[in-house]
């Protein structure tokens, strides 16, 4: 078994990852306290469907808690809750992860059984028909057996009622042509209705394979004897790793690409999206990171202060911008709620911010102030073992390389005005915009 340390920022130790001959890997990190956290990321989602399976990562991730051989459907939340447990899992592009955060017990007791279970449901799920439910048409309205099927199908409904979430979906789909990040990772009623236990189950096989899986321990314990607990509890018995899948990135799209849509609805809402540099690009991400500051995270922003709060008459009821991380490429996306009947000055008001990154010099101000807020952002991130958790699990999973966090800190303190102009020159052009609008239907 391979070993290597990395020294994460603010840990008093450094962290071990271990990477066994099947390709599974163990991160052990040292954090002082009672509580400790465990859990499994595994590299699939949205990136590895397609048209016919879309929301299945997402189906599954539901399922993974219905039982195995060893323990019924519901015992898992019911044994590690009355131990003060907070059991959870989620689903995105690049993975897909399962977690459990508990006091750890007298002599560490509670986390070998959190240990124990956590494995055997990431291992030997069975996913009951009986917790499925029978495939349906969703024309059948007298269909009433309301199982698992029908409370992804209801959350999935219940999104697409929402207006952000329509005005994301139209600017994601349109910022790629092949790829599948283009879908939305929760699926499609269409699909989820008629997907099949044995499908899915085909799916697990596929992508649950060792080297697809990182188990993280995070907490204050002994070391050697947890690492032993989990290569006993991953028990992978000979199985397979799959073959790769490989999806060429897209490119950003040449010209301005603008949709609208209409719905009901009072306001209106805009979304103008970017594709970005790889996760693992760490320097051009944190200039990203630094540009998404300055220009529309929080009321000390660009976009608030010039378009909220120095606005005579009001225009914008919100507005901001995000960045998201992604192993094949990168989002940025700038956001806003502006009343309808201002939608030609709302769009070019933005539009202006959006340019002003260039047109208006970034100060030095605007720079340090940005430092400071990632850098509280990034000390933030080691204060608790969850948050740890989460973010060894993104570097390990999406960048693939834990080692990058070694030098976050000292990238950050680099990055010059310059480095922030080049990469909105490169990346934030309009030229290279997805802009999608909904309006109000009347």
């Amino acid at each position: 078994m391979k070993k290597s340390l990395i020294k994460y920022p603010f840990l008093t130790k450094e962290v071990e990852v271990y990477e066994r001959e099947n390709g599974h890997k163990i991160v052990l990190a040292h954090k002082e306290g009672e509580l400790v956290n465990v859990s499994t990321w595994v590299k699939t989602g949205s990136i590895n469907e397609d048209d016919n399976n879309n929301g299945i990562s997402h189906f599954l991730e539901h399922l993974m808690f219905k039982g195995t051989h060893k323990h019924k459907a519901g015992e898992f939340d019911r044994i590690l809750e009355s131990k003060g447990a907070i059991v959870n899992a989620a689903t995105w592009k690049d993975y897909t992860f399962y977690y459990v955060t508990l006091p750890k017990g007298k002599e560490d007791k509670d986390l070998y059984l959190a240990i124990e279970l956590h494995s055997d449901m990431m291992l030997d799920p069975v996913l009951p028909e009986e917790e499925i439910g029978a495939p349906f048409d969703l024309n059948d309205h007298t269909v009433t057996d309301k199982r698992e099927r029908h409370v992804v199908i209801e959350e999935i409904r219940m999104r697409k009622d929402q207006n952000w979430t329509k005005v994301y979906n139209t600017c994601n789909f349109n910022m790629y042509t092949k790829h599948p990040y283009k879908r939305d990772v929760i699926g499609t009623p269409e699909i989820i209705s008629q997907v099949t236990q044995q499908q899915i189950m085909d799916y697990y096989r596929t992508f649950y394979s060792p080297e697809n899986m990182t188990t993280i321990i995070v907490g204050d314990f002994d070391h050697e004897k947890v690492l032993k607990a989990v290569e006993e509890g991953f028990e992978f018995k000979g199985r397979p790793n799959g073959v790769k899948k490989i999806n060429e990135p897209d490119k950003p799209t040449d010209k301005t690409i603008f949709v609208e849509n209409t719905t009901k609805a009072s306001t209106a809402y805009l979304m103008i999206g970017y594709l970005g540099p790889k996760a693992s690009s760490l320097k051009e991400n944190i200039e990203l990171d630094l540009v998404n500051i300055i220009l529309g995270d929080g009321t000390s922003s660009r976009l608030y202060q010039n378009l909220i709060e120095k606005q005579r008459a009001p225009i914008f009821n919100f507005v901001g911008s995000e960045h998201y991380q992604f192993k094949d490429g990168n989002n940025f996306f700038i956001q806003a709620n502006f009343k309808p009947e201002k939608k030609e000055q709302a769009l070019e008001l933005v539009k202006a911010e959006i340019n002003g990154l260039q047109d208006r010099k970034i100060t030095e101000e605007e720079l340090l102030k940005a430092k400071k807020k990632i850098k509280s952002r990034f000390a933030q991130e080691a204060e608790t073992v969850s948050e740890i958790g989460e973010n060894i699990g993104y570097y390990m999973t999406v960048c693939e390389d834990l080692k990058l966090i070694e030098d976050y800190l000292k990238d950050v303190n680099d990055i010059t005005i310059e480095d922030l102009e080049n990469a909105a020159k490169k990346y934030l052009s309009l030229d290279h915009a997805v802009i999608s609008l909904l309006m109000p239907e009347d």
